[in-house]
């Protein structure tokens, strides 16, 4: 199955956190933070938005930075995505 975003929405997935600390410290779960590097996966069509022109920056494949707890998470096929406004994502991870 596929998604689909519309007009300024994009679809990420989410990397994979480390195990380990800089300093080599392997991480319980539970000190473990979400990550905030995500590759996009889906982009919409862009288009009038709320009365205003949005043009599409992102493209898939691209590696972006997202707040901590942006967008709704949704699971398919037993992946987990997020669904976000382009807005909504920080930067452009090169």
């Amino acid at each position: 199955m596929n998604i689909k975003p519309l007009a300024d929405r994009v679809v990420v997935k989410m990397t994979e956190a480390e195990e380990t600390s800089k300093g080599g410290i392997i991480l319980a779960s539970a000190a473990k933070e979400k990550p905030s590097v995500a590759e996009v996966v889906a982009v919409g069509n862009g288009g009038v938005v709320d009365g205003h022109e949005v043009t599409m920056e992102l493209k898939v494949g691209d590696k972006v930075l997202i707040g901590k707890y942006s967008g709704t998470q949704v699971k398919l096929d037993g992946e987990e995505y997020t669904i976000l406004r382009q807005s909504d994502v920080l930067a452009i991870v090169d």
